[in-house]
């Protein structure tokens, strides 16, 4: 039978692994700035096939990875290819947002200027 310290111990270092993972699933969005580690994202080339078939890890495909990268779970490794499209979709919202916002300071100038 373990100690009551023990086992909350035990529980508190679960919880906050769990807490990581949730961090690392809800921060994969975009391109990554810095690993929820705190390490740095390094641009690196895949210099092999992992899988003979796998189109997903042929020689020379791109990643954003953490520089302190253990396939754990805790860091970022992300394809390049969709964190790119991540931005670019979010940067389209953007300036959807913008040209409404134009839209709508420019019905208001005129409403100003209008005799």
């Amino acid at each position: 039978m373990t100690h009551p310290d023990e086992e909350y111990s035990h529980i508190k270092a679960l919880k906050r692994h769990n807490d990581m993972l949730g961090f690392v699933a809800d921060a994969q969005y975009g391109v990554p700035t810095k690993c929820p580690c705190g390490g740095g994202i390094i641009p690196e080339v895949s210099p092999c096939n992992k899988f003979p078939n796998d189109f997903d890890t042929q020689p020379g495909r791109r990643y954003f990875t953490c520089k302190n990268f253990e396939n754990n779970g805790l860091h970022f490794r992300t394809p390049w290819v969709i964190a790119i499209q991540d931005e670019v979709t979010k940067l389209v919202d953007r300036v959807k947002e913008m040209a409404e916002e134009i839209d709508r300071l420019k019905a208001q100038l005129y409403q100003l200027h209008r005799p």
